[in-house]
């Protein structure tokens, strides 16, 4: 019995996950829900990343906020992102020490 439960939950689970990679290529959207659709991955990163800045060091917010500055700065410059990740880390150890 507890089989067949696991088996249920396993393609109740898996089917919203995999419909969506056979219907993408055969359904056009317009061009506004596309450029919509495409900034959804900077949101996410956006909201994982931004509430990380400000408790870096938490009696001392400005830390983060310098380091994640630096961040904007390097990638806006097109530097490799380890180069990004690193210039960030060392500005937090640099303000921190």
């Amino acid at each position: 019995m507890i089989i067949w439960m696991i088996i249920g939950m396993a393609i109740v689970t898996a089917i919203p996950r995999l419909l969506p990679a056979f219907i993408v290529g055969k359904v056009s959207f317009p061009k506004w829900i596309d450029r919509w659709l495409n900034a959804i991955p900077y949101a996410a990163l956006g909201a994982l990343i931004f509430p990380g800045i400000l408790t870096v060091q938490p009696d001392a917010p400005q830390v983060g906020v310098i380091a994640g500055l630096v961040g904007v700065l390097l990638a806006l410059l097109n530097v490799h992102i380890i180069v990004v990740v690193a210039g960030a880390v060392l500005s937090v150890f640099l303000l921190t020490m």
